[in-house]
């Protein structure tokens, strides 16, 4: 297919049916003609490919599936290894799940070097070659890197179980707040320079003025206290409460 076809370009295929109940064949035939109008030579089935089009020496495969899957990525991948270029053709998604799925299956296409083709099965199919495999480049994140790297070093220790979910993550702020609520609870009302003097770290005017879990407040001008939600709070860290009290 022509990279110089601009992304998005769509036709009108010649296959009628419903996206509800779509087969993989169904889509054959409005790919097919879309081909076949770009001047391809198109062979469905061919060595196990879906469809094989070929113009001059391109020769472009196109796996149709129902839906995305491992499976599908699997097999388009192989796929590069006898074509020029590899495209997934699917049932175009509705609205709602391309802004909720796709920004993120569709970096993977890309990140393969894989094209996307979404097709609209109604009484006149429409084809949309959302973007044509590509040399992938990947853009580095400079911002991303610096704040992985400062949550790391600002965290004592490893408290979090990786990939649990509905647990409350122990993070390098929160780490902070419970320093802070460690030191309150056994000195009683602090200003923020004591508790920095205690090993509280340079945020800690920022934490009790913000007072983001509700565990401070202000008692009088530049005085802070631990309220009852706070102290509470402090038991469902165990360990590190007790780390943290027996450095005091």
């Amino acid at each position: 297919m022509d990279a110089s076809m601009n992304e998005g370009n769509k036709r009108r295929g010649s296959v009628t049916r419903k996206a509800a109940g779509t087969r993989e064949a169904d889509l054959y035939g409005p790919v097919r003609d879309y081909l076949v109008a770009q001047g391809y030579t198109v062979r469905g089935e061919v060595k196990s490919c879906d469809i094989t089009a070929v113009k001059g020496e391109d020769l472009l495969v196109i796996e149709l599936k129902r839906s995305f899957s491992t499976a599908l990525l699997v097999q388009a991948t192989r796929r590069q290894r006898v074509a020029d270029s590899v495209y997934v053709a699917l049932p175009k998604p509705p609205t709602r799940k391309l802004r909720a799925d796709w920004r993120g299956i569709q970096h993977l296409l890309r990140r393969l070097e894989l094209g996307l083709i979404f097709v609209t099965l109604s009484k006149e199919p429409l084809v949309e070659v959302v973007f044509h495999p590509l040399p992938y480049e990947p853009k580095r994140n400079p911002r991303g890197r610096r704040a992985i790297l400062r949550e790391v070093a600002a965290r004592s220790g490893d408290y979090n179980e990786g990939g649990s979910t509905r647990q409350k993550l122990l993070t390098a702020y929160r780490e902070s707040a419970i320093m802070i609520a460690c030191c309150l609870d056994r000195y009683g009302p602090l200003q923020p320079r004591q508790l920095r003097a205690l090993g509280t770290g340079p945020k800690t005017l920022s934490i009790l003025s913000s007072n983001f879990y509700h565990w401070f407040e202000r008692v009088s001008r530049g005085v802070y206290a631990l309220t009852a939600k706070g102290r509470t709070e402090l038991a469902s860290y165990p360990d590190l409460v007790a780390r943290f009290r027996h450095g005091l």
